[in-house]
């Protein structure tokens, strides 16, 4: 069985159609499959609709949240207690942003594969901690 979280820059790749992007793309495809298992925290979720509201118009960032949401892609509309705790003590000992404390946090209590591109934020905590990463540029 694969598992993977999402991280905003892995859908937005998708969304834009960015390098990188059909790697993502099939990820989510597996989703349809029972093997496959593909989540995202509403929170980072939350990092693309801002995204696209700075960049085009709410009626536009709506309807993208809606047809994420209709995807095979789960949304996590909660942070339990575990997640919670360790985005905490992710966000202290490295200093990064809340939503990446959060998508790090999903994947490492989880066991879960953190799908992103964010070398500048994750490539020490990659050395680091035992979280896992699929990289897709």
């Amino acid at each position: 069985m694969s598992n993977y979280i999402l991280d905003a820059c892995a859908l937005l790749a998708v969304l834009n159609k960015e390098k990188g992007a059909e790697q993502v793309k099939s990820i989510i495809e597996q989703a349809t499959t029972p093997s496959t298992i593909v989540r995202m925290n509403a929170i980072n979720l939350l990092e693309v609709y801002y995204g696209i509201l700075r960049e085009s118009d709410k009626q536009t960032a709506d309807d993208t949240i809606r047809m994420v949401r209709k995807s095979a892609i789960s949304i996590k509309d909660v942070v339990t207690r575990g997640v919670f705790q360790e985005a905490g003590r992710l966000k202290a000992r490295y200093r990064i942003s809340l939503a990446d404390s959060i998508a790090l946090a999903e994947a490492s209590v989880s066991g879960c594969s953190l799908v992103t591109s964010d070398h500048h934020e994750f490539d020490i905590i990659e050395e680091s901690e035992s979280i896992k990463f699929f990289w897709f540029r």
